[in-house]
């Protein structure tokens, strides 16, 4: 399996997954509209095909990893489109999820 592959995939996906999520919550929270929520609702489509790209073969483990990619890109898209700051123990613990992705993914398994 590629780290590379695997680090892009997951990074697809949750752009995909937290953009839309992000896109159905401007468009009811923040009052934007029909069009973000239906934006959001398409995105959200691409992120479920996007995760079932990866190589690994099991459904389990590839959406549990997942699920530490989606702690820490939560917390940068945060940064990134609403201004929060993430303190030192957001960065900390999304760190401690990236940790326990490379454990799922690339340890060796039996």
């Amino acid at each position: 399996m590629s780290v590379l592959r695997t680090t892009v995939l997951f990074m697809l996906a949750a752009f995909a997954e937290i953009g839309g999520a992000w896109l159905v919550w401007q468009g009811v929270r923040e009052h934007r509209g029909i069009l973000f929520v239906c934006g959001g609702l398409i995105s959200l489509c691409v992120y479920g095909f996007v995760a079932t790209l990866q190589a690994e073969a099991s459904f389990g483990r590839v959406l549990a990893a997942y699920g530490g990619v989606f702690v820490a890109g939560s917390l940068v898209w945060g940064a990134v489109a609403d201004g929060y700051r993430p303190d030192r123990y957001d960065v900390t613990g999304a760190l401690v999820c990236l940790i326990g992705v490379g454990l799922i993914m690339f340890a060796p398994h039996r």
